[in-house]
């Protein structure tokens, strides 16, 4: 049996970084659920960097920090090259078929996010992206709604 590893997307680990914001308190309980019943997550670094920039941008430092402490006590996935070449690839083949997930001027953190996944995946994990929006990465990687990972059963 593969173990199952949490990957949080950039919208939910805002929410969590940012536990006082309108609407956050639901999903901040659902992370401390998943945490006391010890379920493995791992930051990827691409959702880091995109949550990061907009903490710093708006001066966030208590958020920030908390990001930092995140990073450091749950897990943190850095993105390997071999990540960011299989990103060029979904990034292609999305736009092949017509089904682009973001505009080309775009650095597309979700196809960097999905690479991650499939590249710890190839590892010998059962990587599972946690999201609010399933839409664009469920093409490429296992992504479910945060509300349908339920800690009792995950």
């Amino acid at each position: 049996m593969l173990m199952k590893v949490y990957l949080l997307d950039t919208g939910i680990l805002g929410k969590i970084t940012y536990p006082t914001g309108k609407g956050n308190k639901p999903v901040v309980q659902w992370f401390q659920d998943m945490l006391t019943r010890k379920k493995e997550f791992r930051i990827p670094e691409i959702c880091d960097y995109e949550l990061r920039r907009k903490l710093l941008h708006l001066k966030y430092t208590r958020a920030v920090q908390l990001l930092d402490d995140y990073c450091s006590t749950v897990g943190y996935l850095p993105i390997s090259t071999e990540a960011m070449r299989l990103a060029a690839e979904l990034w292609a083949e999305s736009r092949s078929k017509g089904k682009p997930t973001a505009p080309p001027e775009a650095l597309d953190g979700d196809v960097i996010l999905a690479a991650q996944a499939r590249v710890l995946a190839q590892a010998g994990f059962q990587p599972i992206v946690v999201t609010e929006n399933v839409g664009h990465l469920a093409w490429f990687t296992d992504a479910q709604e945060w509300k349908n990972v339920n800690p009792a059963v995950a």
